[in-house]
């Protein structure tokens, strides 16, 4: 059976968020509906919490085009303003996550955070 185009469409959005586009017969109670036009053809299905700093990083390694332990300097300010942009560090241990994953100091990540706010 072919998907529905919204669901088609949405997909590459719920990848980017860590999510999942479900047909409307595996809809669970959390899940968002997705209606077109007064018909049910979907759900967008959130991710849980666990994972979501994992899955950040990767975020921003895919748009940066490199692990952030290859960036250079001034590209890992920008991919430490990307992840603080989408509340990577409200996450307990955030700071010393990324700042291993970059090969860097949590001092080096604050700095980073400073400097964004300046």
């Amino acid at each position: 059976m072919a998907r529905h185009p919204l669901l088609v469409a949405i997909t590459p959005v719920a990848e980017a968020l860590g999510a999942t586009v479900v047909g409307a017969q595996s809809m669970k109670p959390d899940d968002i509906p997705l209606h077109w036009e007064g018909e049910l053809v979907g759900a967008l299905r959130l991710p849980d919490l666990h994972g979501a700093l994992a899955r950040m990083i990767a975020a921003v390694e895919k748009e940066l085009g490199a692990p952030l332990g290859e960036l250079s300097r001034v590209r890992k300010q920008e991919a430490v303003a990307r992840l603080n942009d989408r509340g990577a560090f409200k996450i307990r241990k955030a700071v010393e996550d990324v700042a291993d994953v970059m090969g860097v100091s949590r001092f080096t990540i604050y700095n980073y955070l400073n400097a964004t706010d300046a």
